[in-house]
């Protein structure tokens, strides 16, 4: 088995940390609580980073995902934050493998340009949570196509976006054999919604500068030609991007986990109490230690799955795998690193706080964690699942 990494890889970390070296920690402190980082947005769709998996034949680069996250991966190493527009990458998923010819030429180039933003993902719901079989949002036929209502739930960047992927129920719960039947996935265009006053979004204040929202969908129309695939079988293109999202978010939280190891090495080599620098005491090197430890094995978790889904085969477990060993292992270097860092830790101007209520997400969104263990435990026993 051959783990040497391709050279273009090196070359994507070196271009996206020179650009992300233009954002400083102290950019992200002006932002708090809540501007979007617009500079850094445009800076990255400039350079063509966003249009990473978007194909050469639509404007992008068409790179793998592997790629990909090692795009996402260097922006949070780089002290920067990914979640600013990471959903573009993820999104794209759906669209590429299931939209047809037709939406990819009319979306994709102007995507890949930054005339469009498509960075809001509209599934969760207040109701269902993380049960997206019970979702109560509907997209009932029209003479033009269908009409959206119901109620989304930290949908984020919607301020920002221009485009959403929406999960929909077009045919009742009680009327398909199969609760995951009956779902539908549309693009909708959610400036021309709000323009229309059919379509309200509600910022959501949190403890982390995420852009997060709710919103209201009443009565949206959408025309036939954004819905995406086959009718009722959204279920299934939802969770074939969401292999992509888990890994995606897997390579980010590697990335923060970089970030701290390397934040609270360089700190704990320079910072001196009772005459000596505190890396030297085995209770300092030894949490930082562990942490790097996890993030390794969770890196090449991270590597199989993004394998696993470029060759088309299975990579559920994988993917789910890679997503909960780097939000744990990113955790643990969190907080290595503002244990050695001690009250300094605390403080903003050194970033570790703000990078550490960042990384907190992680083990709850886009998954939690202990939704993936219990997905894990009924996988690895053979049993029916109980969710």
């Amino acid at each position: 088995m051959d783990f040497a990494l391709p050279d273009e890889l090196g070359e994507i970390r070196a271009a996206v940390r020179e650009l992300c070296n233009g954002f400083p920690g102290e950019y992200w402190r002006e932002l708090e609580p809540d501007r979007y980082p617009e500079e850094f947005v445009a800076a990255l769709t400039e350079n063509g980073w966003l249009a990473a998996l978007i194909p050469e034949e639509y404007g992008g680069a068409g790179l793998s995902l592997t790629a990909a996250s090692v795009i996402l991966e260097e922006i949070n190493a780089s002290g920067c934050s990914s979640s600013a527009c990471h959903a573009q990458m993820y999104t794209m998923g759906t669209i590429l493998r299931h939209g047809s010819e037709e939406q990819k030429q009319r979306y994709l180039p102007k995507i890949a340009s930054g005339e469009l933003r498509l960075q809001a993902f509209g599934v969760t719901e207040p109701t269902a949570g993380s049960d997206t079989t019970s979702i109560q949002t509907t997209a009932t036929r029209s003479d033009n196509g269908y009409v959206v209502n119901g109620q989304k739930i930290w949908t984020s960047r919607a301020l920002y976006s221009d485009l959403m992927l929406l999960l929909a129920r077009t045919t009742p719960l009680e009327e398909v054999e199969k609760k995951t039947e009956g779902l539908s996935t549309f693009i909708v265009d959610m400036k021309a919604a709000v323009a229309d006053g059919k379509m309200t979004i509600r910022p959501i204040k949190t403890m982390m500068n995420h852009a997060s929202t709710e919103i209201f969908l009443d009565g949206v129309s959408v025309p036939e030609n954004a819905l995406i695939g086959e009718e009722g079988k959204g279920f299934r293109y939802i969770l074939d991007g969401m292999n992509a999202e888990r890994i995606l978010i897997a390579a980010e939280t590697i990335g923060d986990g970089r970030w701290f190891t390397e934040t609270a090495t360089a700190y704990a080599s320079e910072r001196v109490v009772f005459g000596r620098p505190i890396g030297q005491n085995q209770g300092v090197q030894f949490p930082i230690a562990q942490a790097h430890a996890a993030l390794e094995a969770a890196d090449l978790m991270r590597y199989k799955a993004a394998w696993l889904f470029e060759q088309g085969l299975p990579c559920g477990p994988e993917a789910n795998m890679a997503k909960y060993l780097g939000a744990e292992a990113s955790w643990q270097a969190a907080n290595a690193c503002l244990d050695a860092h001690g009250g300094f830790g605390f403080a903003e101007e050194y970033d570790v706080e703000r990078k550490f209520r960042e990384n907190r997400l992680y083990r709850v969104a886009p998954v939690s964690n202990n939704l993936i263990l219990a997905y894990l435990g009924q996988h690895v026993l053979g049993m029916p699942r109980s969710y």
